[in-house]
């Protein structure tokens, strides 16, 4: 399963805390973490430093709690739990998969499961909420989506569309329907 795994798994940049300046990089491969930086000063003693990159396998930086520390200061301790879990060799696979893959994996669920996914992560909560998935719902649940259902989905939102009951329904396509006509009788009064 990691061969599936592209050569770089992480890479982030960030600036340190305030009130410095220097900015860094941090790129974790399949097989060695690298912190990279540069120093950005106005003093004298700093404005001949050269950029500066730190190499260091998996199983080294796991070892490793002052560029352990480095790198909570300067990217959070998220980025830094994530890295360390990385450098385990603990992936996590669905959060690797595209979007147009996760969408597709989503309309299999039941509506309940999308509701429970959708308070894992922001990502989840994303894709969970996305016009896409909720469209694919509605054209699964509904026998026909006409052009005026399809039009209304588009302007109120497909998941909205959805839980709408159909008396609601049935008022808003006539709204919508006066709407296009009164558009349609002031462009052909002009």
């Amino acid at each position: 399963m990691t061969a599936l795994l592209p050569e770089i798994l992480f890479q982030c940049d960030g600036q340190a805390p305030a009130p410095s300046k220097d900015f860094y990089q941090l790129q974790v491969t399949r097989s060695e973490v690298i912190l990279r930086w540069w120093k950005i000063s106005l003093r004298n003693e700093f404005r001949e430093a050269r950029p500066g990159e730190l190499k260091e396998s998996h199983e080294d930086f796991v070892d490793d709690s002052a560029l352990q520390a480095q790198i909570g200061m300067v990217f959070g301790q998220k980025v830094l739990s994530y890295v360390i879990n990385l450098c385990r060799g603990q992936y996590d696979f669905l959060e690797r998969l595209s979007e147009s893959l996760i969408l597709y994996l989503l309309t299999f669920l039941d509506l309940e499961d999308i509701a429970q996914l959708s308070q894992v992560s922001h990502t989840f909560q994303k894709l969970c909420n996305s016009d896409k998935l909720w469209e694919h719902i509605v054209e699964r649940s509904c026998d026909t989506v006409t052009p005026e259902m399809r039009a209304l989905a588009q302007n109120i939102g497909w998941k909205q569309f959805f839980f709408t009951n159909k008396l609601q329904l049935q008022l808003q396509l006539r709204r919508w329907r006066k709407k296009q006509e009164e558009r349609q009788d002031i462009v052909l009064q002009e």
